[in-house]
């Protein structure tokens, strides 16, 4: 039987959830018997690190166009757009599968010029939101609506991303499907064994509480939410300390807000780290917060809940799928501080029912995003639409 060819396709391969995402699945198929896989992106630029060398030492078929970047660039974007062309001529792929907006316009159109007999993208976060303004956002929808013609199935990882697809009319119902995104749930699981060598490391005391926040330091993220919430915690509980992990554009920022809060002490800027520590960063913590106001299904959640842990979110996107108010973690209403602040003190001074709802989440979340049953479902998609 001929084995089938499978090209994925994404922007940049930083440290980010779409990345890793993709990269799981491009790992998984590799596994699997009949596939040959091949992952495209551009350059990974930015202060978000890079996920490039853990693809090569892996064994990833990466291919890097340089001249495929984030920003909206009709000269470079052009060249991008036919080296695609010639690259896809080479690869003859059966299935082309693209990621993040970039990519996912510049892919399918590659590839449906080129008459692939499988099309798909997946929708990690969607580019067009409230927060950007009104000629993107109109820029944004009229590309998508373009792409999702050339597409046989649009993947999304929360079944919130449909719905704001079919309110912005980007394609009939028919052509999502929602599929979690996957990731390794055996380290989440045992994550537990590094909790007291990390705080070491990190300096917090046995009797400190600590809330952390994994995500990139930039615009949209949150956290200025949370430091604004956290003087009045902090008064009501000395005890309390504040991780963030990540690193980006607003560190000085947000490292300068701190300190005018007077709460600079009291709240680690850990930086950048490895993807393969966040199991043993958020094993450093006694709550997790997500704070950010645009999210496809932030790949937090789900880890937070596999290492144990409460949870405080902002109810924005796929949230609610993962964080169901009063029953696996405390969810409330996206910018409002005041909310946010009474939703963290109920998880610091209702340890009993914090361990309850994370116990449930736990639960939850080792079933529904095992990195395996999200390829072992993209792979099914593929031979679904090639038999087609």
């Amino acid at each position: 039987m001929e084995r089938i060819r499978v090209v994925h396709i994404i922007t940049r391969l930083i440290i980010g959830g779409a990345q890793e995402n993709t990269l799981l699945t491009v790992e998984g198929l590799q596994r699997m018997p009949g596939y040959d896989v091949v992952l495209i992106t551009g350059p990974a630029l930015g202060p978000e690190g890079e996920l490039v060398e853990r693809a090569r030492r892996n064994g990833v078929h990466l291919d890097i166009i340089d001249e495929m970047r984030r920003e909206i660039h009709p000269i470079r974007d052009s060249i991008a757009l036919a080296k695609l062309v010639r690259r896809l001529k080479e690869y003859r792929p059966h299935v082309v599968h693209t990621h993040s907006s970039k990519a996912g316009i510049l892919g399918r159109l590659a590839a449906h010029i080129l008459r692939v007999p499988v099309i798909l993208h997946t929708i990690h976060g969607l580019p067009f939101h409230p927060y950007e303004s009104r000629w993107r956002n109109r820029l944004f929808i009229a590309l998508e609506r373009l792409a999702a013609r050339w597409s046989d199935r649009i993947v999304t990882v929360a079944d919130a991303m449909i719905g704001k697809c079919l309110a912005a009319r980007v394609a009939h119902r028919s052509k999502f499907v929602t599929i979690y995104s996957g990731m390794e749930v055996e380290r989440f699981l045992r994550s537990g064994t590094f909790r007291q060598r990390v705080r070491k490391e990190l300096g917090f005391r046995a009797r400190d509480v600590v809330i952390g926040k994994i995500a990139r330091l930039f615009e949209l993220k949150g956290h200025d939410f949370v430091l604004d919430a956290a003087p009045e915690i902090m008064a009501r509980h000395p005890n309390i300390r504040l991780l963030f992990v990540g690193d980006g554009l607003w560190r000085g920022r947000l490292e300068k807000k701190a300190r005018r809060l007077g709460i600079a002490e009291r709240v680690t800027f850990c930086g950048l780290v490895d993807p393969s520590r966040i199991p043993a960063m958020i094993s450093a913590m006694d709550i997790v917060v997500h704070a950010s106001l645009r999210e496809g299904l932030a790949r937090v959640l789900p880890q937070a809940f596999l290492c144990g842990k409460p949870v405080v979110s902002f109810d924005v996107d796929g949230a609610r799928e993962v964080v169901i108010g009063g029953e696996t973690g405390w969810l409330v209403p996206a910018e409002c501080t005041a909310a946010l602040r009474e939703a963290l003190l109920a998880a610091v001074e209702n340890r009993g029912q914090a361990r309850k709802l994370a116990r449930k989440g736990r639960a939850i979340c080792k079933e529904r995003f095992p990195a395996e049953i999200m390829v072992q479902r993209i792979a099914q998609l593929y031979q679904e639409l090639l038999n087609r």
